[in-house]
């Protein structure tokens, strides 16, 4: 398949032009057998205080869920607390597929991701209504997520909360150049123009396995396409993080999966060459090599650095293991070589 054409952003419509009122705004959860925390999360959908005539639904995007969350769906579409709540199954493993069902499945200007274990702060539908009322010709925004842990992690995992979504760019609202797909809310037009919803490069979450990099995609392209990225933070909600998602293991794991995402992303916004790019890789990944060989030198004698290193490690190794496998796959691998830069 050849890349989409080149397309230019709409025209900026100014912030006079709409109102909160006017905004019509998609909630979009996707869930794989997590029905206990779907349950929390439409529970603090139910408490939420959008003015009475803001347009906001609710769709809960069901990847192939074997436990209770089709009954989860229903006892909260039952109670009625929850506007527009509805469930639709997508038989494609995978956050990338499900968001894209959540997308075609949804008709709002706006497109709100709100992953299954996140809690709303009751305010967060106002408040982005507002901000989306406010910034029409935003491409994407996105608040400040809170880790809340079920149980106190050790000191290394609260030093990788980067691992976790966890988002602060301080206290005022400002442009950003990157977001995560934790509360990301999108402009459906710009989603559209920057030729995400025709194709798709890199995947995520695919059932337990532990890989990443479609969040980041979806906003890369939109500001490729020139829309602007904003950072709200009074859009404020909790990341529910469980004690078995906090051991090095896990950490490990998760770290290499966001290693190969690094490397998809880093190909994404490349602006040269396919041979240019192989050289840049390999030579920056040597330096890091390098870099990482040295801290776990001296993790050696400081045991509290070893839980570092080992993360440090398997990111690095998640970043050759994907240049590998793009090296192997020829032209294939190459596919998605600079399409966050404005080409759709």
């Amino acid at each position: 398949m050849t890349p989409d054409a080149p397309v230019t952003p709409d025209a900026p419509v100014t912030p006079d032009a709409v109102t909160p009122d006017a905004v019509t705004l998609d909630v979009v959860i996707c869930t794989y057998d997590n029905a206990r925390m779907l349950d929390r999360a439409l529970a603090a959908l139910a408490r939420q205080e959008a003015p009475e005539a803001a347009r906001w639904s609710v769709l809960v995007v069901d990847n192939n869920c074997t436990d209770d969350t089709a009954a989860v769906v229903e006892a909260h579409r039952a109670a009625g607390a929850v506007p527009g709540l509805r469930r639709v199954v997508e038989p494609e493993q995978g956050l990338t597929p499900a968001r894209l069902c959540g997308v075609r499945h949804t008709a709002g200007d706006w497109v709100a991701f709100v992953d299954d274990d996140c809690l709303l702060r009751e305010d967060w539908v106002r408040r982005a209504a507002a901000f989306a009322a406010a910034h029409p010709a935003c491409g994407a925004f996105g608040g400040r997520v809170v880790l809340d842990w079920e149980a106190p992690p050790p000191s290394f995992v609260r030093r990788h909360g980067y691992a976790f979504a966890e988002q602060d760019h301080g206290e005022a609202a400002r442009e950003v150049t990157y977001l995560v797909g934790a509360g990301l809310v999108v402009r459906r037009a710009a989603l559209e123009a920057c030729g995400w919803t025709r194709r798709q490069y890199l995947g995520d979450r695919v059932g337990r396995r532990l890989v990443s990099g479609g969040d980041v995609e979806i906003t890369l392209r939109i500001h490729g396409a020139g829309f602007p990225l904003w950072y709200h933070p009074d859009c404020v909600l909790r990341h529910v993080i469980p004690a078995s998602r906090t051991s090095l293991r896990y950490l490990v794991a998760m770290n290499y999966g966001l290693g190969r995402s690094q490397h998809d992303v880093d190909a994404l916004r490349w602006p040269g060459s396919y041979a240019a790019w192989v050289r840049a890789s390999l030579g920056q990944l040597a330096l890091e090599t390098a870099r990482v060989a040295r801290q776990g030198a001296r993790a050696v004698v400081r045991r509290r650095a070893r839980a570092d290193a080992r993360i440090a490690w398997s990111f690095l190794r998640g970043r050759w293991a994907a240049l590998g496998s793009t090296l192997v796959q020829g032209p294939r691998g190459r596919a998605f070589l600079g399409q966050a830069r404005g080409t759709g």
